[in-house]
């Protein structure tokens, strides 16, 4: 058993932590999400609170090109104070049956049902996905090839805004975003300082991952989610809805930015839980205004 000055010691340290993370946001220019919550999500919240099993489902979030798991951070953080188990499965970016692969290991470390989410690049991995205990898959304004498609078709398929550069792979056949263009590119709606930042960490994506041409998706025969980013400037939103409306899933339309999972972490956490409480149900058929397929 602890002693009260154990107890004491324990709380002043509490406080000087989170008095530093919000100290180090503020710095930052990072929106401070402590307090928030899933966005548009209350009756979904409802629900989820008397979903059975709720505690059993594992939802795992799965990034893409120029990223890492920690892009997911603030919308986990978000999730885990409505009850919810999550994971950012890492995956290399360096071709898209590499990245499957490492999607599937992931889950090995999951049990129970699972919820998929997806940010850009990784929604081509999501909908390739085929254990079993998955569930629903949510896609983040993310790229949804059809069988025999590659990423590249879906995202040249509306042109992308004026400031996503023309990028070029390096001698090792990896795109980097040009740090001078990440932050007007990829997130706009983040600060100057956390856009340089998220720049200097970002991860190469292979060009072997938008060539290789995509199994059949899961996401014709599963429950489905899509957020549209209106405000993205790499995936043109015209693209987006046609991917979404495709795909017959359950629309959410945002006035948010390509890096909607960092600068609108409590908009991608709502449509996330909205697809956890739709697991009593089928989205698809109950609610969903897009029209299905086959």
């Amino acid at each position: 058993m602890n002693s009260p000055s154990d107890e004491i010691d324990r709380g002043r340290r509490h406080i000087f932590t989170t008095a530093a993370v919000a100290i180090a946001a503020v710095q930052l220019g990072i929106p401070d999400f402590a307090d928030a919550k899933p966005r548009g999500g209350r009756n979904a919240v409802k629900r989820l609170a008397a979903l059975p099993g709720r505690a059993e489902i594992s939802v795992v979030l799965v990034h893409g090109a120029w990223a890492d798991g920690s892009g997911w951070d603030r919308v986990m953080s978000l999730l885990r104070t409505e009850g919810l188990k999550t994971m950012a499965a890492p995956i290399p970016l360096t071709s898209l049956s590499d990245d499957i692969a490492a999607l599937d290991h992931a889950l090995e470390r999951t049990t129970g049902p699972v919820v998929l989410v997806a940010h850009a690049y990784a929604g081509a991995v999501i909908g390739a996905c085929r254990n079993e205990r998955v569930q629903s898959l949510v896609f983040s304004n993310a790229l949804a090839p059809d069988e025999g498609e590659t990423v590249a078709k879906v995202f040249y398929r509306d042109k992308p805004d004026s400031h996503a550069p023309n990028l070029t792979p390096d001698r090792y056949g990896l795109l980097w975003m040009p740090n001078e263009a990440f932050g007007a590119a990829w997130c706009q709606n983040a600060s100057a300082e956390e856009a340089a930042l998220l720049a200097a960490a970002q991860r190469p994506i292979a060009v072997a991952c938008i060539q290789e041409k995509a199994p059949k998706p899961t996401w014709r025969a599963m429950p489905s989610w899509y957020l549209v980013a209106e405000d993205d400037r790499m995936i043109n939103p015209a693209t987006q809805r046609f991917l979404a409306n495709r795909m017959g899933a359950r629309i959410r339309s945002e006035k948010v930015d390509h890096a909607a999972l960092i600068t609108a972490p409590n908009v991608v956490a709502g449509i996330i839980v909205e697809a956890v409480a739709g697991l009593a149900t089928d989205p698809n058929k109950a609610t969903s205004s897009a029209p299905q397929h086959g």
